[in-house]
């Protein structure tokens, strides 16, 4: 029985070095300029008792974290394995999304209640032309630091998940613009409590998903852009291969996933053939965004000694 380990990673991190300080750049930057943007809704919106820019704020905030923490995904990347932690400390990017996730759903409660409370004792004068102001301030702010993401978008999950993001902010920002005028013009303060419940609405959608994939990777699941059955049809149209089996695949952080499992061989198969199976079927997999690979050969013939075989 032979086995073998690999890190079919290397090219794959080899596409993203040359960007890497690029993006790092772009995500400091998309801290500040957000960052600042929150106190300055948050200070404004304690000022003129406007719940709509309150919300946003928490909302940008959340924003803030997600940056942060995919820039702390790839700077976790860079760590080397230790005899305690053999992959590092690249797992920290699943618990911190985790935590973030959670952290959200508690301030969507938090808008939630405050806007019921503003439905039964509604704000009397709330200055509409303030609040498109500051919201106008959010959608340069977001689409400039989108832009910074846009080159590296389809080279990496996190980049994209942080460009898509900031433009949905943008467009979010665009609709308290909107609120604002037409409580300037019409004196329906009402609006902004409406825009508030909106703002938490589109949280709880992203919120919701990012819980649920960061949970499900927490608990080692299969990472979410992966199908098993898609993984066993590229071993089994191999020549040679006649089964794939006590397939294990689960994340190792947000942007490296990982595989082990047992690779069946027909009985004649040369060690030469054996190792070019694995080097076309390593290849495959990386492919399908798995990066190290470990497999275990054995021969049809030859008995299992696994329970799930």
């Amino acid at each position: 029985m032979a086995h073998d380990h690999s890190h079919g990673h290397h090219h794959h991190h080899h596409d993203h070095s040359v960007t890497l300080t690029n993006v790092s750049t772009a995500f400091i930057i998309g801290i500040c300029l957000n960052f600042l943007f929150v106190v300055i809704e948050v200070v404004v919106g304690f000022s003129i008792h406007s719940l709509s820019l309150l919300s946003d704020a928490g909302h940008n905030l959340a924003d803030v974290g997600a940056l942060a923490l995919s820039l702390l995904a790839f700077r976790l990347l860079k760590v080397k394995s230790n005899e305690q932690y053999t992959y590092g400390y690249r797992k920290t990017s699943i618990i911190v999304s985790l935590f973030n996730a959670m952290l959200l759903l508690v301030s969507i409660g938090a808008i939630l209640y405050e806007a019921i409370l503003r439905f039964i004792r509604p704000e009397t004068n709330i200055p509409g032309f303030t609040i498109s102001i500051v919201a106008a301030v959010g959608i340069v702010i977001n689409a400039v630091t989108a832009l910074l993401f846009f080159r590296d978008k389809e080279k990496d999950m996190n980049v994209k998940s942080a460009y898509l993001h900031l433009m949905s902010d943008a467009v979010v920002s665009l609709g308290i613009v909107i609120g604002g005028v037409i409580i300037f013009y019409t004196h329906w303060f009402w609006i902004d409590s409406v825009l508030s419940i909106i703002i938490a609405a589109v949280i709880l959608l992203s919120t919701w998903r990012l819980m649920k994939e960061s949970l499900r990777l927490s608990l080692d699941g299969i990472p979410e852009n992966i199908q098993l059955q898609d993984v066993k049809a590229a071993a089994l149209k191999i020549n040679g291969v006649k089964d794939l089996h006590h397939i294990h695949i689960w994340a190792i952080s947000t942007t490296e996933n990982a595989l082990t499992a047992h690779l069946v061989l027909s009985k004649d198969i040369t060690i030469e053939q054996e190792r070019n199976i694995k080097h076309v079927l390593k290849h495959e997999f990386e492919h399908k965004n798995i990066h190290h690979v470990t497999l275990e050969t054995e021969r049809e013939n030859e008995p299992c000694e696994t329970a799930d075989c």
